[in-house]
């Protein structure tokens, strides 16, 4: 059960004499109106928080965990798989499955062209990873398989290394498929997953704008009829579009701008007409067929084909070169960085739509053993696509089962057609990819962030220039390492907030938010807004001391005093506080103490006033200083100053060793009480029983 502490207000004239004569000369009298205050309960300081919270979560959780949830959590497809539907769900996933299926074939062959790699291997990285990813994925609309962007980091990551024709370049991408895997993995198992959130949107859309523009120029040698260097930035592949421009061709080029401007349509009438939506998914299946019927009809020499792709299943082999393994660590970890930003992104937000639960760190493991398993059937690393996720989901898939048929339409892609592959022509591949990437290009989310943000915009524009400018790894790196100076800085110089009380209530809120909130003299209440640490703590003290001197006397109100006496800090925001910011505290305390100043604490949750008591803070401010509510620390501070506020003028010219106010202020709430009751903060003031417990506690009349 709660105590509540009586402190007896200065309003009543009418002294107890017997207060008066245990009373220090020159204190205040405490009698008249009672103030009623909720005893903040105070843990000790030897309370254990060893396991943390979150281990004890998790302990109790695996107890509870019944052997069908046990199944679910290391194969999730069970969950969809025991309340399967029939009826229901069977017709939709064949459909969404068999559409996206066909809409793969022709995309993981463009990506795979893109990565440096023979079409073949973007076959394989559409086959393998999906059927493992059925199994151990937690989202169940999500389409893995070949990216573009991934693609991208490959060739860009590799072509430095070996050159793309030679047959190394081959094994290092199968390599840094099992290296990514791996890391995905170890992640997942070690619930790492929150360091994503690190790196913001404005990160991820800046990167991604300016990588879709990298990737439509890296194709233009496919439309234009002649190579171009191979960079990921954006000035040497436009000198080299010039450099060879007496070598242009116009059979390509007509015929790529054809097929592209033929996707483009299909794909803005499958979004906008939901009747024509399937036209969406035909797309790369309709270039495909087109491009194939005219190099078999006319047969122009101009125009280069995939050529000899060969059939049948990949074989089981295990990735070699391990030589090159720490050449590639970098290219590994920005791979799986990307592609666990796109995949779990989407992922989540399907998931939300759909109405279950995803895991992130399950989520991070599934992809994580579809790329190892992938690597040992030639696969080059793969990760959910945004816009065959879209269909997936548009197409009504419902489980994990839509995943398979995709496999299987793989699966016979490999079997049966490989020997109609070899007749499509690299322009129409190259228009799936610059069609594809085109809507990568966010120019949206920097008009958005221009509104509403200019922070952020600024981060959007100095991630998507150094992409664009620098290369994709410098971009990430300038994108990454901004963002995380944007989070430091915003850390360690924390909202701290001057607090008044809103007329008619006991709630005390931001005075510049409220104007009308009006707050009391003498008495300085702020509110620390975040966590502090080592890193904030020289900046909270430098604004308490603002607070302290900066003292706007048109919105106070009660005893006409020229100074702070009181300093009440609001700590219901401050989530942790570490022994460097404990020490801070102590030594603006000690500081305050010099000037006659006390100081008061509001409102601590447990783990912070754990920290303050272990660290002596609780001991050396005192614990009748700590109080559950800020109004009521406010009226204990402000019966002092109204004390203050009647003695006798004559005090002020007393000898050196008169007591200080902070002294007289000490010994007066010391009188009568016991070390042990002191500490405790179990007392009672001595004053009149007379008062009532429903009687909020307000300022005198006189004020």
């Amino acid at each position: 059960m709660r105590m509540e502490i009586t402190y007896a207000s200065s309003s009543s004239r009418d002294l107890d004499q017997s207060t008066v004569d245990q009373t220090p000369s020159g204190s205040m009298p405490k009698t008249g109106r009672p103030v009623k205050v909720i005893t903040l309960e105070h843990p000790t300081a030897s309370s254990s928080t060893w396991p943390p919270p979150t281990v004890s979560r998790w302990r109790a959780k695996l107890n509870l965990m019944t052997w069908t949830e046990w199944i679910e959590l290391f194969l999730p497809c069970y969950r969809w798989i025991r309340a399967y539907k029939w009826k229901d769900y069977f017709q939709l996933d064949l459909m969404a499955g068999v559409t996206v299926g066909v809409m793969l074939v022709p995309q993981s062959m463009s990506y795979a062209k893109l990565a440096g790699l023979p079409a073949i291997y973007g076959l394989y990285s559409g086959f393998v990873p999906i059927f493992v990813y059925a199994i151990f994925g937690s989202s169940r609309q999500l389409a893995i398989g070949p990216v573009a962007l991934v693609s991208l980091l490959v060739s860009n990551a590799l072509g430095k290394i070996v050159d793309s024709s030679d047959d190394l370049y081959i094994e290092l991408a199968i390599l840094l498929a099992l290296m990514v895997g791996i890391m995905e993995c170890i992640m997942g198992l070690l619930r790492l997953g929150w360091i994503i959130r690190f790196i913001s949107h404005s990160v991820i859309s800046g990167f991604t704008t300016a990588s879709a523009i990298v990737i439509a120029l890296s194709q233009a040698k496919y439309f234009l009829g002649y190579d171009i260097e191979r960079s990921s930035e954006i000035i040497p592949l436009i000198k080299s579009i010039i450099s060879g421009a007496d070598e242009f061709s116009w059979p390509p080029f007509v015929m790529g701008s054809i097929v592209l401007a033929i996707l483009l349509v299909m794909k803005h009438l499958g979004k906008s007409r939901k009747y024509l939506r399937f036209l969406r998914a035909a797309g790369p299946l309709t270039a495909v067929v087109l491009g194939t019927t005219f190099v078999k009809i006319f047969n122009p020499s101009s125009i280069t084909l995939v050529g000899d792709i060969p059939q049948g299943l990949p074989k089981f082999s295990i990735p070699k070169e391990f030589a090159y393994v720490k050449s590639l660590i970098p290219t590994a970890i920005l791979i799986t960085s990307v592609a666990i930003l796109e995949s779990v992104g989407i992922a989540k937000a399907l998931a939300a739509k759909n109405g279950y639960e995803l895991d992130s760190n399950q989520e991070l493991f599934g992809l994580g053993v579809a790329n190892i398993c992938g690597s040992f059937f030639s696969s080059y690393p793969t990760t959910g696509s945004f816009s065959r996720s879209a269909v997936n989901n548009e197409s009504g898939a419902k489980t994990g089962l839509s995943g398979v048929v995709m496999g299987i339409i793989m699966a016979c892609a490999l079997l049966f057609l490989t020997p109609l592959f070899e007749y499509i022509p690299q322009c129409a591949l190259a228009a799936i990819v610059v069609s594809a990437v085109i809507g990568l290009v966010d120019y949206n989310e920097a008009i958005f962030l221009w509104r509403v943000d200019k922070k952020d915009f600024l981060l959007w524009t100095i991630t998507f220039a150094t992409t664009l400018f620098l290369g994709i790894e410098i971009g990430v790196l300038v994108g990454v390492g901004v963002s995380l100076g944007f989070v430091i800085h915003e850390s360690a110089n924390p909202h701290v907030a001057v607090l008044g009380r809103l007329p008619g209530t006991t709630i005390y809120r931001n005075v510049q938010q409220y104007p009308e909130a009006y707050s009391y003299n003498g008495i300085v209440i702020v509110r620390i807004d975040s966590p502090i640490y080592f890193a904030n703590t020289s900046y909270i003290k430098d604004r308490l001391r603002e607070f302290e001197l900066e003292v706007d006397n048109s919105t106070k109100r009660g005893p006409d005093v020229e100074r702070v006496y009181f300093v009440i800090i609001e700590m219901a925001p401050v989530t942790y506080i570490d022994s460097s910011a404990a020490q801070a505290l102590k030594d603006l305390h000690q500081e305050y103490k010099s000037r006659d100043i006390q100081t008061a604490i509001a409102n601590p949750n447990r783990e912070v006033l754990l920290t303050l008591a272990r660290s002596g803070m609780v001991e050396l401010i005192g614990k009748e200083w700590f109080f559950v509510r800020v109004h009521d620390a406010v009226q204990v501070c402000l019966q002092h100053v109204q004390s203050l506020n009647e003695t006798p003028k004559a005090s002020e010219a007393l000898s050196d060793d008169y007591p200080s106010f902070f002294q007289r202020l000490l010994g007066q709430r010391a009188e009568g009480f016991s070390t042990e009751e002191l500490e405790s903060g179990d007392r009672q003031s001595p004053v009149s029983k007379d008062k009532d417990p429903q009687l909020e506690p307000l300022l005198s009349r006189r004020f």
